[in-house]
């Protein structure tokens, strides 16, 4: 399929862009070339997709369910509990709901760690967008559990390959060091290099998180990966607010990639002072997550934008520290980068992952700087249309099959606190 985008506000000027099957093909003005289909974009903008660098996307089913708690009281109590009771069928509409989410908001791609990898797969699969799926691997230093953990791994692989690949791909997950065995994380980290996956954790959330790991391995989470021998340059770390200077360059010597979380700390209230400018000065790649909505309560990357950057500039005490460019780099260009995909740009041979921005709208009114007033005064609402690996997956603000997806998430989340009661 061919499409012909006109019009669109680009660098300060009126561009049309080309489409032709995944991929941007030209990018200039008064194009003219026959399309499947044109769009006239005149007073919008044309941005890349956004990337979420780590989420949960079944945990839509948990929005507000447990606010208001510690991490590991939240999880223990509330989470866990729940999760072991998901079916099949609530992880698939809990994702259709994730990406129905994620699409009226702009996002065409994300990072994802959960289980029953086919229930999330068979969702995004139909609704068009890219994913980097991991099958969370958790052992709580059993050594059956972790034998079930590697099997598992490699059944899931399998499945991925032979019947999904193009937009889904497969990454290893294991959860984190207090949940996971340094033997399974070894094995997980020579299975990814095995068959060239990335591997995603959660590290250095909490300082408990550290003042533990340097209790039961005697080292701080970074540097324990390290004596491990797993840091490496597929490795993507979500959250690593707990680091210091040694680690940092320990990151970026190895080629490690790091994703910013910034609503998820502060809700569960983690930790504020994410080093997202030593480490970009460093040459580490950071990109930006929402998060579970369990945690960030939802999987707008417009408002991630904005709170990354507030609350950099906050506790810096430093009002020119992460600008917005700086933030919309990171939720494209970084982005694409941890997924190992060209895109993130609207440029030619780029993937074909975009959106339109509606600039009729007071937020953008004046529009002295399109990208300020992106991150700091919009949020998900003001994007009009999204195309994905070249194909439109909502144009005017309307998702195909949107309703059916809100009723039946409702009633599968509704249903599992019923079955739990």
């Amino acid at each position: 399929m061919t499409i012909l985008i006109k019009n669109a506000w680009l660098d300060g000027e009126a561009k049309d862009v080309f489409i032709d099957g995944k991929h941007i093909r030209q990018v200039g003005q008064e194009l003219t070339m026959a399309a499947d289909r044109t769009i006239d974009a005149r007073g919008k903008a044309i941005i890349p997709g956004f990337v979420n660098g780590h989420s949960h996307a079944p945990m839509t089913l948990f929005r507000g369910f447990g606010d208001d708690m510690p991490l590991m009281k939240w999880l223990q109590e509330r989470i866990w509990p729940h999760e072991a009771k998901l079916t099949r069928t609530d992880i698939y509409w809990g994702t259709k709901l994730a990406c129905l989410e994620m699409i009226k908001s702009g996002t065409t791609a994300f990072v994802d760690m959960y289980f029953n990898m086919r229930g999330i797969a068979d969702a995004v699969e139909e609704m068009g967008l890219r994913v980097l799926l991991g099958d969370t691997d958790i052992d709580h230093f059993n050594p059956e559990l972790a034998e079930k953990s590697k099997e598992r791994t490699k059944r899931v692989f399998r499945m991925v390959n032979e019947e999904y690949g193009g937009r889904i791909q497969m990454s290893v997950a294991p959860h984190a060091i207090y949940t996971v065995s340094g033997e399974l994380l070894q094995w997980l980290n020579d299975f990814s290099r095995e068959h060239a996956l990335p591997m995603q954790i959660h590290l250095a959330e909490t300082e408990g998180e550290v003042a533990d790991s340097v209790k039961n391995f005697g080292y701080t989470p970074v540097r324990y990966l390290y004596k491990l021998g797993v840091l490496s340059p597929r490795l993507i770390i979500a959250h690593g607010l707990y680091v210091d200077d040694d680690e940092i360059r320990m990151l970026a010597d190895h080629g490690v990639k790091v994703v910013h979380n910034p609503a998820s700390n502060m809700k569960l209230a983690s930790g504020g002072r994410f080093m997202f400018k030593e480490m970009k000065e460093a040459g580490i790649t950071v990109a930006l997550g929402t998060d579970g909505s369990a945690s960030s309560n939802n999987l707008d990357m417009v408002e991630v934008m904005k709170l990354a950057s507030l609350l950099g500039k906050a506790w810096r005490k430093d009002p020119v520290a992460l600008t917005a460019g700086e933030m919309f780099e990171a939720a494209t260009v970084a982005g694409a980068s941890l997924m190992g995909l060209k895109a993130g740009r609207i440029a030619e041979g780029y993937l074909a992952d975009l959106s339109l921005v509606d600039l009729h709208s007071p937020v953008f009114t004046p529009n002295f700087n399109f990208v300020s007033n992106l991150v700091y005064a919009a949020n998900g609402s003001c994007i009009d249309t999204v195309i994905c690996n070249g194909k439109i997956l909502m144009e005017n603000r309307v998702v195909p099959g949107e309703d059916e997806i809100l009723e039946k998430a409702a009633e599968r989340a509704y249903d599992l606190v019923k079955r739990n009661a």
